[in-house]
């Protein structure tokens, strides 16, 4: 497990960085077939770019109001458009095509930079995996947005191979004894169940730790 002494923190620049590699490589598929699965997804290509966009601007968001929420989420409306669909805030003008969509992500992208640039590391507000800091909420924006580019890239057959060490930095803060194998991005999509990782099960389900480390190291 690590600790505050041993890691790197996950800052806005990360942030601002993963979305900005995804929406390079996604640009590569525009013209691709936005309707088909997006890797072992039950959502197709859109539904997934829409679904991280919408992870985005909720974390931002929840570190918004002057008391932000330690027991749920802002009240913002989540709806699914179809029945088995994502549940988001945010969706996507469909007439606006993907290069729209890629917006949409951009944008959001950069709410969620902006939030944990200006916030205080003091804050704290809720998640389902933990009471998290804007560390945490950074961390978890560039799990979603390396992981479900990852999803989408198989969709829509594009190369995507996010840097190593932005792995290792989002693996120190929200996972939890993950093997030390060099290949970090492999690391990552084991833990989240997406590839198989030499001498270890698979990891049928999976979570991540939003607590703060120092907050752990207290309790």
């Amino acid at each position: 497990m690590s600790d505050e002494t041993s890691r790197t923190p996950v800052t806005a620049a990360d942030v601002e960085h993963s979305v900005r590699l995804s929406v390079t490589a996604l640009r590569a598929g525009l013209a691709g077939d936005w309707s088909v699965k997006a890797g072992s997804l039950d959502w197709d290509c859109w539904e997934t770019v829409e679904h991280l966009s919408d992870d985005l601007f909720a974390y931002a968001v929840q570190l918004g109001p002057q008391q932000p929420p330690l027991d749920g989420d802002v009240p913002y409306l989540w709806e699914a458009k179809r029945p088995g669909g994502p549940h988001n805030a945010v969706h996507a003008d469909r007439a606006a095509g993907p290069a729209g969509l890629l917006q949409t992500l951009e944008a959001s992208g950069a709410l969620l930079t902006a939030m944990v640039r200006t916030a205080s590391p003091d804050v704290r507000a809720y998640h389902g995996f933990g009471i998290s800091d804007p560390e945490g909420f950074a961390a978890m924006g560039v799990v979603e947005t390396l992981l479900h580019t990852y999803d989408v890239a198989q969709g829509l057959d594009v190369a995507w191979a996010p840097p190593l060490g932005l792995c290792d930095r989002v693996l120190a803060r929200l996972f939890r004894e993950v093997p030390t194998d060099p290949d970090r991005w492999r690391v990552l999509l084991w833990a989240t169940g997406r590839a198989e990782l030499a001498d270890q099960p698979h990891q049928d389900s999976w979570r991540w730790y939003g607590e703060p480390l120092s907050d752990a190291a207290r309790s």
